[in-house]
C-alpha cells in the first residue's frame, strides 16, 4: 500500500507540474500536439490492434460478458475514429483565456471573465479503450493535465495509446507528462487518486453504476459524472410513425451497451395498436427480449410481463421494457420517475407536445425525432466528450471543452481606489 501511495504521489506531482505547463501552452501548440497524436495512432494502428487483441482474449478468458468486450474492442474503423477525433478537437477554438461579459461599473472599473483550465483531471473509466485518446486531446486543448486510470481488462490497450499520445505531446515541445496513464492495476491506486486533493481538482469517473457510485461515496475530489443512463423514446399519438419505428428501433438496437441506448419505450395508447407489432416484429428479429405493461402484453403474445424493477433498470443489453401511455402527462411522468436523467426522446408532429417535452423533461439531453443515440460529444459537435454528466452544477450532458474548464473574474482599472 506504500508503494502505491508513494507511485500515486509522485504521478500527482507531476500531473501538477505540467498543468502549470499546459495552462501557458498557446493554441498552436496544442493544436500541434493533436495532430501528432492523431498521426502516431494512424501510423501504429497495428500495434494498438495486437495490444487489444491482448486484452480482448484476456477478457474472453476471464469470462467477461458480450457487451463489455464490445466497448473493450478496437478496430481500424474506431482507430480512425480516433484520430478523426483528435483532429476534430484541434480544429475546434480555444476556450482558454476567453474573455466575455465585460461590463464598466460605476466605479470605471470594468469587470467580466475569462476562461481558464480546470487543472489537473483524473478520469476513471473502464472498458473503452478510446477514452484515453478521447479524454487525453480534451484535456490537452482545454489546458489541463490529467491522469487517466483505465479498467484493468484494457491495461495494454490504453499504454499502446497513451505512448502515442506521449510522443506527439514531446513533438510538440509539451510536457509528456500532461497525459499520465496509470501503469498499476492495483485498486487502492483508484483510492488514492480520488482523494489527492492538493494534486487532482476534478474526478471524471465513467463506467458501471457501482464503480460510480463508489467514487462519488469515497471521493474527496469534486466529481463529475452520471450514474446510468434509463433512456426513453416516447412516440406520441401525432408521431409519423414511419420516423417512429426508425427512431426507436436505432435508439435499441444500434448497440446495446452504451449509456444513450433506450432501455424503455412509451407508446400512445391511441397509435399502439398500429405501430407496436411492426416495431416489436423489428425487435424480436434482432433478438431483443420483450417486458411490458398489461396494455403493450395484450398486443405482443411474446412479451413478458414487465415489473417495477425494470422502468428502473438499465440493461445494456438486447432487453427492451414497452408501457402504453394514455397521453403526453403520463409520459413525461413516467420519464421523471423512473429516468436517470440522461436522455429522452419524443416522436412528434406537433411543435407545441414537443416544446412542452423540451421544457418539462428533466434531463441533461432531451431530444425531438431523434434517436437517443446521437447524445454524445462527437455527434453534438464537441469533436469529442469526456464522459456524459447528469449534474445541473458546473458540466451537464457530454462534457466536451467547455466542461473541462472554469472561468474567473478578471476586474480592469485605471487607477481606481474603493472609497
Amino acid at each position: 500500500m506504500e508503494n502505491i501511495k508513494d507511485y500515486m504521489k509522485s504521478v500527482g506531482q507531476q500531473a501538477r507540474a505540467a498543468s502549470r505547463i499546459m495552462a501557458q501552452a498557446d493554441t498552436n501548440a496544442k493544436n500541434h500536439a493533436l495532430e501528432n497524436i492523431a498521426t502516431a495512432i494512424e501510423l501504429n494502428s497495428s500495434k494498438l490492434l495486437a495490444a487489444n487483441r491482448t486484452d480482448v482474449d484476456d477478457a474472453k478468458k476471464r469470462g467477461l460478458d458480450a457487451a463489455s468486450v464490445d466497448r473493450l474492442t478496437l478496430t481500424e474503423k474506431t482507430i480512425k475514429g480516433m484520430a478523426e477525433g483528435l483532429r476534430q478537437i484541434a480544429a475546434l477554438p480555444d476556450p482558454i483565456g476567453e474573455i466575455s461579459d465585460m461590463k464598466y461599473r460605476p466605479s470605471g472599473i470594468q469587470v467580466g471573465k475569462m476562461r481558464v483550465p480546470l487543472g489537473v483531471i483524473g478520469i476513471i473509466y473502464e472498458s473503452r479503450p478510446n477514452v484515453t485518446a478521447d479524454a487525453a486531446g480534451l484535456c490537452l486543448k482545454s489546458g489541463n493535465a490529467c491522469i487517466l486510470r483505465g479498467g484493468s481488462e484494457a491495461i495494454y490497450s490504453n499504454q499502446a495509446i497513451a505512448d502515442c499520445v506521449q510522443q506527439g505531446l514531446r513533438e510538440a515541445h509539451l510536457p509528456a507528462n500532461a497525459v499520465q496513464v496509470v501503469t498499476t492495476v492495483d485498486r487502492a491506486a483508484v483510492g488514492e487518486l480520488i482523494t489527492m486533493k492538493e494534486y487532482v481538482d476534478v474526478i471524471v469517473p465513467r463506467g458501471g453504476k457501482s464503480l460510480i457510485a463508489r467514487i462519488s461515496e469515497e471521493a474527496k475530489v469534486p466529481v463529475i459524472k452520471h450514474l446510468d443512463g434509463i433512456c426513453h423514446v416516447y412516440i406520441d399519438d401525432e408521431a409519423d410513425l414511419h420516423k417512429a419505428v426508425r427512431i426507436a428501433d436505432n435508439a435499441k438496437t444500434h448497440r446495446y451497451g452504451v449509456c444513450n441506448a433506450m432501455e424503455t419505450l412509451l407508446v400512445n395508447a391511441n397509435v399502439a395498436a398500429k405501430v407496436l407489432p411492426e416495431l416489436c416484429k423489428i425487435y424480436l428479429d434482432k433478438g431483443v427480449e420483450l417486458r411490458g405493461d398489461e396494455a403493450a402484453r395484450k398486443l405482443i403474445a411474446q412479451m413478458k410481463a414487465a415489473t417495477e424493477e425494470d422502468w428502473r433498470t438499465e440493461y445494456l443489453a438486447p432487453i427492451l421494457s414497452v408501457r402504453v401511455v394514455t397521453n403526453l402527462d403520463e409520459a413525461i411522468n413516467h420519464i421523471n420517475t423512473y429516468s436517470s436523467q440522461h436522455t429522452d426522446s419524443i416522436v412528434t408532429e406537433n411543435y407545441s407536445k414537443a416544446m412542452r417535452f423540451l421544457r418539462e423533461v428533466d434531463s441533461a439531453s432531451v431530444m425531438v425525432n431523434a434517436s437517443t443515440r446521437f447524445a454524445d460529444g462527437f455527434e453534438y459537435g464537441l469533436g469529442a466528450e469526456i464522459g456524459i454528466s447528469t449534474d445541473k452544477i458546473h458540466a451537464r450532458g457530454p462534457v466536451g471543452l467547455e466542461g473541462l474548464t472554469s472561468q474567473k473574474f478578471i476586474v480592469l482599472g485605471n487607477g481606481q481606489i474603493r472609497v
